[in-house]
């Protein structure tokens, strides 16, 4: 569900996944019955980064290992958008990455909290 905000710019309502996001936990769902992924949601961490400013991550999984990750699902990412997520990486313990579909295969590359 798609509502419009200032500048005509399209925002969608928390909770549903886009169609890049609903495909990429196709592919997490794939992972964890591969034994990779041991548990992941959808929106389950808000982030507080500054005063009024938080980061809704996209994914939250631990991996087999125990590890914590966040993957920011992007199709096309705005700067303050980047921003959020380095920012965010600079602040908490977890190994974040940004999620790309290009020519129909994930890139996933982490990202540093310069």
């Amino acid at each position: 569900m798609w509502r419009v905000r200032a500048r005509g710019r399209r925002v969608r309502h928390h909770g549903v996944p886009n169609k890049t996001e609903a495909a990429y936990a196709q592919h997490l769902k794939l992972l964890q019955q591969a034994g990779e992924v041991e548990w992941y949601a959808y929106e389950a961490v808000k982030l507080r980064l500054a005063p009024k400013t938080f980061l809704t991550v996209d994914f939250f999984l631990m991996l087999a290992n125990g590890d914590l990750e966040a993957h920011e699902v992007k199709g096309f990412m705005e700067e303050d958008a980047r921003v959020k997520l380095k920012v965010a990486a600079a602040l908490y313990p977890f190994t974040f990455k940004l999620v790309r579909l290009v020519d129909r295969a994930w890139n996933i590359t982490e990202v540093g909290g310069e």
